[in-house]
C-alpha cells in the first residue's frame, strides 16, 4: 500500500490524473474508501491550506488540489452508495446573495469546500432567501455559505438569516459570510456565526465551527 502516499501527493500537487488512477487501484484492491479519503486526501488538503497561509501556494494552485480531491472523490461517493452506505460528507449550500451576480469568490471556496470532503450544493448567484432555505431542507445542509460583492446587497444576508429564523431552521446550520465589502463586524451585527476574508481561511473555519478536526 506504499503507492497510497501518492494519492497524497497527487492532490497536495493538484494531480487530477494520477488522483484519480490511485484512488481508482485503490478501490479495485478493496481499501477501505475511508482511508483514502481521511489518511491521504483530507490530509494533502490541510496542508493546501497551510501553504496558502504561508504564501507558498495562491489560487491556481488552490483549484487544482481541489480539482484532484473532486475528482477522487467522484469515484468513491457512488461506491458507498451502492453498497448501501449512506453518504455521511456535510453538506453545504452556496451562493450569492439576491441582487448579486460576482462569483469569482463564492466558486473558489465551493471548491475548497468540495476539495475538504463537502458535498457542495453551488445556488449560483443573486439567490433569494427562499432559494436558500429550499436548498438547504431539501439536502439537510449543515452550512450556509453566503457571498456578496456589493454595499447594496450586504443587506440580503440579513434578510436570509431572518428567513432562517422565521422558518424554525437558524439553529439547524452554520451560517458563514464572506465578501469583499463584508467584515467580521457585520458578520456579527447580523448575526452570522462567521466569516474570513479568504477562501481557504473560510474552510478551516467551518471546519472548526462543524467540529471536524484532526484526527
Amino acid at each position: 500500500m506504499d503507492y497510497l502516499e501518492k494519492l497524497h501527493d497527487a492532490v497536495l500537487n493538484g494531480d487530477p490524473p494520477t488522483a484519480i488512477e490511485i484512488t481508482e487501484k485503490g478501490l479495485e484492491e478493496k481499501i477501505d474508501p475511508h482511508i483514502l479519503i481521511n489518511k491521504y486526501m483530507i490530509r494533502a488538503m490541510d496542508e493546501v491550506g497551510a501553504r496558502f497561509e504561508r504564501f507558498e501556494y495562491f489560487i491556481p494552485q488552490l483549484l487544482m488540489s481541489a480539482k484532484a480531491m473532486k475528482g477522487a472523490m467522484a469515484l468513491i461517493r457512488p461506491l458507498l452508495i451502492s453498497e448501501g452506505e449512506e453518504d455521511t460528507s456535510i453538506c453545504a449550500i452556496t451562493g450569492t446573495v439576491k441582487g448579486d451576480v460576482h462569483d469569482i469568490g463564492k466558486n473558489l471556496l465551493g471548491a475548497l469546500l468540495e476539495g475538504g470532503g463537502f458535498n457542495v450544493v453551488d445556488l449560483g448567484t443573486n439567490v433569494s432567501p427562499e432559494q436558500f432555505i429550499e436548498a438547504a431542507e431539501e439536502h439537510k445542509a449543515k452550512l450556509v455559505c453566503m457571498s456578496a460583492l456589493l454595499t447594496t446587497t450586504m443587506p440580503g444576508m440579513q434578510t436570509t438569516i431572518d428567513a432562517f429564523k422565521d422558518a424554525g431552521l437558524r439553529d439547524d446550520v452554520i451560517v458563514l459570510v464572506g465578501g469583499a465589502p463584508v467584515t467580521d463586524h457585520f458578520a456579527k451585527e447580523i448575526g452570522a456565526d462567521g466569516y474570513k476574508d479568504n477562501a481557504s481561511a473560510g474552510v478551516v473555519l467551518a471546519k472548526d465551527l462543524l467540529g471536524i478536526g484532526k484526527k
